[in-house]
C-alpha cells in the first residue's frame, strides 16, 4: 500500500505556455548572431544556474533577446532527488531570476547532484520507492509554493537500476504528477537512452507515461559505447545531432500529444547556429504535420 503524505497543490499561475513551435538553448557564443540575424524561431531555452548573478555580460545579451522571445528556463543545480533539504539560497536565487524575465515556462531534472556541502556537477539517478517519491513531492511542492507557478519535471537518462526500486520509473513519475501539480518535460531522447540501456521498448515507456501533463519536449544527441558485457551502451551527452531513431520516436509521441513546443538542446561541440536552425525547422515540420 502505497503512503501519501500531505501536500500543496499549487493553483496554475496565469503564466502563458511556450509557442507550439520548436526553439533552441541560447548559447553565448550566439548571442550577437542572434540579436543581428532575429532568426524565426518560437523560443529560447537558458540553463537558470548561468544567470544567477545580478549582471554582466549575460544577463545584457538575454534581456535583449527575451524582448524578442519567449523564454524557458531549464535548471540543473535545485537536487530534486536529493536526500536533503533543498538549498534555499539557490532557490531564492532561481525565484529572484524568474521575477527578472518572466519565463513562459520552468523546468527541473528528475535527479540529484548534491549530497550535504558537496555539489557533484552532474545529474544523477534515484531509487524509486516510496521514500523517495515522499520527499520528490516534498520538494516539488516546495519549489512550486516558492515560485508561485507551477514547474515541469524532467524524466531521466540512466545507466543503472536500484535493486532498492519497488516502482516502475513511468509510475513513480505519474504518481508525483498527480500529486503536486507539476507538469512533463518529455525528454524523447532521455525516453531512447534509458530504454535502449535497459532494454526496454522506448514506445511503451512513452505510453506509460501522463502524456497529458507534457508541457515541452526536448530533444538532443547521444553518443555511444559498449559496457563491460559488450551490450550497446547510450550516453546522454547533447554533443551530435539529434539521431533518426530519436526524430521517430518524436514523431510517435506527437502523434499521442498533438503539438508541444519542442526545444532542440545541444551543450557540447555547439556548432554553427545554422546547423542547429535546421534541427530546429525540422522539429517544426513534424508540428506542422500534427497541426494540419
Amino acid at each position: 500500500m502505497m503512503t501519501h503524505l500531505p501536500h500543496h497543490r499549487v493553483s496554475p499561475a496565469q503564466v502563458p505556455g511556450l509557442p507550439l513551435r520548436a526553439g533552441l538553448g541560447l548559447k553565448s557564443e550566439h548571442f550577437i548572431e542572434v540579436l543581428e540575424t532575429r532568426p524565426d524561431l518560437g523560443f529560447f531555452e537558458v540553463h537558470a544556474e548561468n544567470f544567477m548573478v545580478a549582471g554582466g555580460p549575460f544577463h545584457h545579451y538575454l534581456g535583449l533577446i527575451r524582448e524578442q522571445y519567449p523564454l524557458s528556463l531549464h535548471g540543473v543545480g535545485l537536487s530534486i532527488g536529493g536526500e536533503g533539504p533543498l538549498n534555499g539560497a539557490h532557490l531564492a536565487r532561481l525565484a529572484t531570476l524568474i521575477e527578472r524575465y518572466q519565463p513562459q515556462a520552468f523546468s527541473e531534472h528528475l535527479a540529484w547532484s548534491s549530497h550535504g556541502p558537496v555539489f557533484l556537477n552532474d545529474l544523477l539517478p534515484l531509487a524509486y520507492d516510496v521514500t523517495t517519491l515522499n520527499r520528490v513531492c516534498a520538494h516539488i511542492d516546495q519549489v512550486q509554493s516558492t515560485l508561485k507557478r507551477p514547474m515541469l519535471l524532467e524524466n531521466p537518462s540512466t545507466y543503472l537500476l536500484f535493486q532498492r526500486s519497488t516502482l516502475d520509473e513511468t509510475d513513480f513519475i505519474s504518481e508525483i504528477i498527480r500529486r503536486t501539480g507539476c507538469g512533463l518535460l518529455l525528454d524523447v531522447n532521455n525516453v531512447y537512452v534509458s530504454c535502449i540501456n535497459h532494454q526496454r521498448d522506448p514506445l511503451a515507456y512513452i505510453n506509460a507515461l501522463p502524456l497529458h501533463a507534457v508541457g515541452e519536449i526536448h530533444l538532443a544527441g547521444f553518443a555511444e559505447d559498449s559496457d563491460s558485457l559488450g551490450d550497446r551502451l547510450l550516453i546522454d551527452d547533447h554533443g551530435a545531432p539529434i539521431d533518426n531513431a530519436v526524430w521517430q520516436l518524436y514523431e510517435q509521441v506527437l502523434a499521442r500529444t498533438g503539438p508541444v513546443a519542442t526545444l532542440i538542446e545541444r551543450d557540447n561541440q555547439v556548432p554553427a547556429f545554422s546547423v542547429l536552425q535546421a534541427e530546429a525547422q525540422q522539429a517544426e515540420r513534424h508540428l506542422l504535420q500534427v497541426m494540419a
